[in-house]
């Protein structure tokens, strides 16, 4: 079993020359990512450009074709088991099971995390999204908005170090994005590391301190928000994509 590379550690994430192709079709096409531990992190891209398979290949859910992925120091092809440990995940996938309980759900997630006293975390954590009174509920009983919130308690249960957001804001009631706000601005304050996807620039210029374009399975661009406005962010954008934002 590997373990986590020293060389590693002032690094949350380090993809190099990563590709995943599905068939013949080339999704991800040589991508070079370095995430620093703390960093709060904001993808840029139009549908197709690769952002979604760049995420589940970050959460272990699909293996890289080729190329090199080290997340919170371990190789994500070698050790997954030890790296999503230390990942949360919400998508518009919520990865919830529809015949199970919200209890039942968090449970299941808390033992497999190894969740320390997880009956006093789930009423933590239920209580914080809002969910008390459904907790014995079917899943698939639940509106859309409040699977959503159950998928961010899901997703933070076992206290991760790293969270990745796959377009967050989709399906999101007011309530939840709230919610979700606080919740990384907390993990953000203990330095923890943030990757989110989106195709909304002002939304997610206003969450992040580093901002990425992807364009056609690459990073094409890459900078620290701080010289960046909403403007010529997106005159960048439609420069790389050819889409307007």
């Amino acid at each position: 079993m590997e373990g986590p590379s020293s060389a590693s550690q002032d690094w949350a994430i380090e993809v190099q020359g990563l590709t995943k192709s599905f068939g013949t079709h080339l999704a991800l096409r040589g991508v070079d990512l370095m995430v620093r531990r703390g960093d709060y992190v904001v993808i840029f891209g139009p549908n197709g450009a690769g952002k979604t398979t760049l995420i589940k290949v970050l959460a272990t859910i699909i293996k890289p074709s080729s190329g090199n992925v080290r997340v919170a120091g371990f190789n994500v092809r070698d050790s997954p088991v030890q790296s999503r440990r230390k990942i949360g995940v919400v998508s518009h996938q919520t990865f919830l099971y529809d015949n199970l309980t919200a209890l039942e759900n968090l449970k299941f997630y808390g033992r497999m995390y190894d969740v320390p006293n997880l009956e006093e975390r789930i009423h933590e954590i239920i209580t914080k999204v809002g969910l008390a009174s459904c907790l014995h509920r079917q899943v698939r009983t639940l509106s859309r908005g409040m699977q959503q919130r159950l998928s961010i308690a899901r997703a933070v249960l076992h206290r991760p170090s790293i969270m990745l957001l796959d377009e967050p804001e989709t399906g999101l009631d007011q309530y939840a994005t709230a919610m979700l706000r606080e919740v990384l601005d907390v993990l953000s304050a203990g330095e923890g590391t943030v990757v989110m996807t989106t195709h909304r620039l002002e939304y997610g210029l206003k969450m992040g301190d580093h901002v990425a374009i992807m364009a056609e399975g690459r990073i094409a661009y890459s900078k620290s928000k701080q010289s960046l406005d909403v403007d010529s962010l997106r005159q960048t954008y439609y420069r790389l994509t050819g889409t307007a934002r």
